[in-house]
């Protein structure tokens, strides 16, 4: 896929992943509508993007902010959709697990509500993260999530053909979801990251190549791409 005068929506698009993609997106000549729960806080988007405010889980709200931006080519959701429960399973508060799940229940709704606007020759991206498939202690939520989340991808290619699906699975990433600062964040990053293949955290910009790379390469569907700095192999 040439981006040249394509139409991209991203959820998620106002910050860390989300944000790096738009840019890339619109360094390649796409017009970009970045989407997110607050686009008040939103900084550092290029002024030629235009901004929404939505939340994933209000289907009526999603429909006709797809109704008043169809139609459109690609679709990409980097929107976590709420909180994530962190910690030992059989101490976990059960709400705060199911509340995970509202991750999927976000892409669902983007699926289900955008899909039908875009050609046939329209890309879908979605994020899930390495705990999909290697887990560490305390990511049983992010790896439950997550392993839904690729079932959803791989079931879909199939049944939304020609139109592609993929997902961008990435490892440790420095975003803003971590709230820590200055040489505490440098040694939090070094220690999560010291048995990786790549002992160091990805950048916001590593993801988004690889979520470019989902969109542009017309030969790949229903998979997962890792930008992990090799968790999996670790």
């Amino acid at each position: 896929m040439d981006l040249t005068g394509k139409k991209a929506l991203v959820f998620g698009g106002t910050s860390g992943i989300g944000l790096a993609t738009v840019n890339k997106l619109v360094a390649g000549g796409a017009s970009v509508v970045a989407i997110s729960r607050n686009p008040d806080k939103a900084q550092n988007v290029p002024t030629s993007v235009e901004l929404e405010k939505c939340d994933v889980l209000d289907r009526e709200a999603l429909a006709d902010l797809f109704a008043k931006h169809a139609p459109f080519d690609i679709l990409i959701s980097a929107a976590t959709g709420g909180g994530r429960a962190i910690g030992p399973f059989l101490q976990m508060d059960m709400d705060g697990y199911k509340a995970s799940f509202d991750k999927l229940w976000g892409y669902a709704n983007v699926v289900r509500l955008g899909t039908q606007h875009l050609p046939e020759n329209g890309a879908i991206v979605l994020v899930s993260g390495a705990p999909a498939r290697k887990c560490k202690p305390g990511q049983v939520a992010l790896s439950s999530v997550g392993g839904a989340v690729e079932a959803l991808v791989r079931s879909l290619a199939i049944e939304i053909a020609p139109r592609r699906i993929n997902v961008m699975s990435p490892g440790t990433i420095d975003t803003p979801m971590i709230g820590a600062q200055g040489k505490e964040r440098e040694e939090l990053y070094a220690k999560i990251t010291a048995d990786n293949i790549i002992p160091r955290a990805g950048s916001a910009n590593d993801a988004a190549s690889g979520i470019l790379f989902l969109i542009e390469n017309d030969f790949v569907t229903g998979t997962t791409v890792d930008v992990d700095g090799g968790w999996i192999l670790s």
